[in-house]
């Protein structure tokens, strides 16, 4: 199970390794939530997203013996893109399973980072877990989950570890932290990160409409699946929150936030015109929710995750078609 200990452990590891991401603020944003808001630019981290952590913090835990073998890992892609580029950092093979329906760019950069791509049709309903307990028995690979894995869990959580300390210098002591949330791993390990450094900040899943498994999870007290497999939020659409991740969510996490497609994108288009960012629709959803649902929000300040930026272009040129226009 992760712990402090672990995230710290972790931060050991990364540093040097991952980027430290900035936390950036605009007036405008602020004028349309009612309250200071925060952003931690995670889109600004290797391979475009906050996976690189979890991804390098996994990795670098394994045995040399273990790594020489390889790793395997799923994703719709951003997971995909981090595991990938820490394990060429260190010398080895990976293998990477992702939806033939995956945002081309992220099955594009995945495989330019030197992973083995195997595509599979989710909306034929083949499992990508079956697929990969598969090739991981026939090749003798080490599976690393994309968030019910202890270790990404603890690489998480170092993006709450920068939240905490940059949050204290600004003087902010309470206030929401709102995190993307698919299968929990972000937001159970900023979670336990604040728990440690920061127990004045709480941190709240915010997730696109038709895929808020975890916000009905955190209100029905167990958990809830969803029944689609893709939407607009690619990054952050899963079944249902993770085993590992959903009790560390029910006993820290404040009420999930949802929003819907549409806030999302234009949040995209705000991230891009008011702070020079570019988000991916899942990426977005935190700050969509800081921004069109402040009434679901308390305290003067809001910190809130991009956790993503790596949106095909057709998708970017839709949310500036639609809200770029902020005059």
């Amino acid at each position: 199970m992760s712990d402090i200990g672990m995230i710290l452990a972790a931060a050991a590891r990364l540093k040097g390794h991952a980027r430290r991401t900035p936390l950036l603020s605009s007036p405008f944003l602020e004028g349309i939530a009612g309250r200071r808001v925060w952003v931690k630019a995670e889109c600004l981290q290797h391979t475009g997203s906050f996976k690189y952590r979890g991804g390098y913090a996994a990795v670098s835990a394994l045995d040399v013996d273990i790594r020489a073998r390889g790793v395997l890992a799923y994703s719709s892609g951003n997971h995909a893109q981090g595991v990938a580029l820490a394990a060429a950092q260190h010398g080895m093979p990976s293998v990477i399973i992702m939806p033939q329906d995956a945002p081309a760019l992220k099955i594009a950069n995945t495989r330019a980072l030197g992973a083995e791509v195997v595509l599979y049709d989710r909306a034929a309903g083949v499992s990508r877990e079956d697929l990969g307990e598969a090739l991981r028995s026939e090749r003798n690979l080490t599976l690393i989950r994309p968030y019910d894995e202890p270790q990404v869990i603890a690489g998480q959580g170092t993006t709450g570890l920068e939240i905490a300390e940059d949050a204290a210098a600004l003087g902010i002591s309470r206030a929401d932290v709102l995190v993307c949330c698919g299968g929990g791993g972000l937001t159970s390990g900023i979670a336990l990160a604040l728990e440690a450094e920061a127990p004045g900040l709480r941190a709240r899943p915010c997730e696109p409409e038709g895929f808020d498994d975890t916000a009905r999870s955190l209100q029905a007290g167990k958990v809830q699946r969803n029944t689609r497999v893709s939407g607009l939020c690619d990054a952050i659409i899963t079944p249902q929150p993770g085993e590992v991740t959903f009790p560390i969510m029910q006993r820290l996490c404040g009420p999930g936030i949802v929003v819907t497609d549409e806030e999302a994108l234009r949040a995209m288009a705000l991230a891009w015109g008011r702070l020079k960012l570019v988000a991916e629709p899942g990426g977005a959803v935190a700050l969509a929710a800081a921004l069109f649902h402040a009434d679901e929000i308390e305290g003067d300040d809001v910190i809130v995750t991009i956790s993503g930026g790596n949106v095909d272009s057709g998708i970017f040129r839709r949310a500036l078609d639609r809200y770029g226009d902020l005059s």
